[in-house]
């Protein structure tokens, strides 16, 4: 193998440590907040992921691009992460099927990345000091440069991102003779979750974020769906007004991930930042209504307030992330109406969830 020499790049946080390591060959630099995840497969579905938009992403694998990318393992139609931090960098992939390799994925994206960074140090120094703002640099530029202009980039709670992913005009996805029909709110969606719907016999109609009840209400459907997506739910009062609105008029709502944030904020329950919140194929979760447990994909920085849910009369929590306890999902009582904090959509990953979304579709058919 041909030896090649690469320039030299850091990672400066926001309280002014910084990992040193080298550039994959773009030059520039790019801000973000600094999470990690502990899947050790998928990467380019990852990369793809609406809901990391804004987000420098570390993962815990050593080896990145080592089966190349793959034209049907995308999550969105372009990577949506800000940087990329890693240890192995793989220049070379080998896998059948794979239509390019990962360098350069990243060089038509124009998407910064480091490698050969002490990442268990990282990732070790993220878990007891929490998510906080970075910039990834492979130019040169001065360390002074780089923290006055990291000092401009607005923290994470409060940013309203959904606007930055969603659609900007509606479309379908599906067979439009399908038994069922669906709106669903775009605050950032996966692929693979209107894949997940349009083989259970769905026909989805995706609307941007910004759209209202009556807008969803148009398509006639017979069920609503709230999606994933990155930032803070707090500042979307819009898809807050339209899961009140959904369920006022007592429809089945189905909502993941930043989409069941919404719901509970629509029922009065807080949201709130986390220390560093759950990104990985492998978090346990147990269901009180079985009992069973199940091993979920997750990303997500926010989370529902359990304490408020608690006291909420109208809502039960029906599931339980069993590393910290906090809220994995929860259904209103008295209304077809639930919602997860994870992906039962995982691809890669488990798949002892995917039982959800068959529990909606039982919703629709009452």
């Amino acid at each position: 193998m041909k030896y090649t020499t690469r320039q030299s790049a850091i990672l400066l946080l926001s309280d002014g440590t910084i990992f040193h390591g080298k550039s994959i060959g773009i030059s520039g630099t790019t801000f973000g907040e600094v999470c990690f995840n502990t899947g050790m497969t998928g990467y380019q579905e990852i990369f793809t992921d609406p809901s990391y938009f804004g987000q420098i992403m570390v993962t815990t694998n050593p080896h990145i691009g080592n089966y190349g990318v793959h034209d049907g393992e995308v999550e969105s139609g372009s990577m949506k992460i800000a940087g990329l931090v890693c240890k192995n960098f793989s220049f070379n992939y080998s896998r059948e099927g794979a239509s390019d390799s990962l360098e350069n994925y990243f060089i038509k994206e124009n998407l910064i990345c480091i490698s050969d960074v002490d990442t268990r140090a990282l990732v070790s120094y993220i878990r007891e000091n929490g998510a906080m703002n970075a910039v990834i640099c492979t130019d040169g530029t001065s360390i002074e440069d780089l923290k006055i202009a990291l000092s401009k980039v607005p923290d994470m709670k409060g940013l309203e991102l959904a606007s930055k992913v969603s659609t900007k005009k509606p479309y379908y996805y599906g067979d439009e003779n399908a038994t069922y029909k669906i709106s669903a709110l775009d605050l950032g969606i996966k692929t693979n979750i209107l894949r997940n719907l349009a083989k259970r016999d769905c026909y989805i109609k995706v609307f941007p974020f910004d759209a209202t009840y009556e807008d969803l209400a148009a398509f006639n459907p017979n069920g609503y769906f709230l999606s994933n997506g990155p930032g803070d739910p707090e500042p979307l009062l819009g898809a807050i007004k339209v899961a009140q609105d959904i369920i006022n008029a007592d429809k089945s709502l189905f909502g993941i991930c930043l989409g069941h944030q919404i719901i509970g904020l629509a029922n009065g329950v807080a949201t709130y930042k986390m220390f560093n919140g759950h990104r990985g194929i492998n978090h346990p979760v147990k269901n009180l209504i079985t009992g069973k447990g199940e091993i979920t994909s997750q990303n997500h920085g926010f989370s529902v307030n359990r304490e408020e849910l608690e006291k909420n009369n109208n809502l039960e929590i029906t599931h339980v992330h069993l590393n910290d306890g906090t809220v994995a999902g929860m259904r209103m009582k008295n209304k077809k109406c639930f919602s997860v904090q994870y992906h039962p959509e995982a691809s890669p990953g488990p798949h002892d969830s995917s039982y959800l979304f068959d529990e909606f579709i039982d919703s629709l058919k009452k």
